[in-house]
């Protein structure tokens, strides 16, 4: 069969189109046994076991991560595996969570008698309610398809999409149970860009002691350039006698002053600058300070304290290498 442009478009939304049916039909099993299934999830006091075979093992494993990464400790076991030893991992205090679309999967079947035998919670999500792993579940959810994408109805395509989506269903509902928060969250992912937006604060970057632009409200202009060439953050602070800080000074403003041929060696720069400047706290996270930067448009900030003294100052460029960007 050769390839044609149109026919892999019509291909391609025929898959997309029968897993959305496939999704939006799990609405209608949002029922008791979920709301079972995360009771028992909730109050487990041991770790979610998450076991499945094939396609439904690798959906299994990123549903165990999800919600692992999410307030509920979870972890993957091969239940080819769990028959040769690795049942072991299994305890008194865990829940397990089995899938399988067929609800006959010969591996799980063989070792239900001894999950039963631990007297461990069971969480079934299949697509056969009358299986036999469905009929030896604590609970079962129901992930049923009409068909499979794939054209031969041998892959798993919908049934593996409708699976993962119960399982994230599943993981928010906890995540939101558990009153689950962002530095929770970061907790867990402290790698990455991901780690660095929720985790890395204003004080880990910013610039502080003699490394601060900073220049006395008595100054004329000239002092101010001299500081902002010295410092290199393209802006120095202005502060009175108790450090406190009165304005910034900006490239910007530089800018807008050469229009007005002003003397930079007798003009104070109290003249200039820009009064009650936007300000962010040295405990504030990056990302916050990267929103306010785009929201004001402004390249810098200065840091305060809670007397409103200058104790700090960041640019963009302190973001971007910091990997906030």
């Amino acid at each position: 069969m050769n390839l044609h442009d149109d026919k892999l478009r019509e291909l391609a939304l025929a898959v997309i189109y029968s897993e959305t049916q496939a999704i939006n039909a799990l609405a209608a099993q949002i029922n008791d046994s979920f709301v079972d299934a995360c009771k028992l999830m909730f109050n487990c006091k041991g770790r979610v076991v998450v076991i499945g075979m094939g396609k439904s093992g690798h959906i299994a494993g990123k549903i165990a991560s999800t919600l692992a990464s999410t307030g509920t400790p979870a972890f993957f076991v091969h239940p080819g595996e769990a028959s040769h030893g690795d049942l072991g991992m299994i305890t008194r205090h865990d829940v397990v969570l089995a899938l399988s679309n067929s609800g006959e999967t010969e591996e799980i079947v063989k070792i239900l008698p001894l999950i039963k035998r631990l007297a461990v919670p069971l969480i079934a999500l299949t697509g056969n309610p009358t299986s036999t792993l469905a009929n030896f579940a604590t609970t079962h959810i129901n992930v049923s398809i009409e068909h499979e994408a794939c054209p031969l109805g041998l892959a798993p395509t919908s049934s593996t999409t409708a699976a993962l989506v119960m399982g994230d269903a599943l993981a928010v509902s906890l995540l939101e149970a558990r009153g689950f928060t962002r530095d929770d969250f970061a907790l867990s992912h402290p790698g990455g860009s991901l780690g660095k937006r929720l985790l890395l604060r204003v004080s880990d970057i910013m610039h502080i002691g003699d490394a601060i632009p900073a220049v006395p409200e008595t100054s004329v202009i000239s002092a101010a350039l001299l500081e902002m060439t010295a410092k290199k953050l393209g802006m120095t602070a202005i502060i009175n006698a108790d450090k406190q800080l009165t304005g910034i000074f900006t490239d910007g403003d530089l800018r807008r002053m050469l229009a007005k041929n002003l003397d930079v060696r007798t003009t104070p720069i109290t003249a200039v600058m820009t009064a009650n400047c936007t300000t962010i706290k040295a405990d504030a996270l990056a990302a916050e300070a990267m929103q306010i930067m785009e929201q004001k448009k402004i390249n810098a900030l200065l840091v305060v304290d809670d007397r409103h003294q200058l104790a700090g100052a960041l640019n963009m460029h302190d973001l971007i290498r910091a990997g906030i960007v």
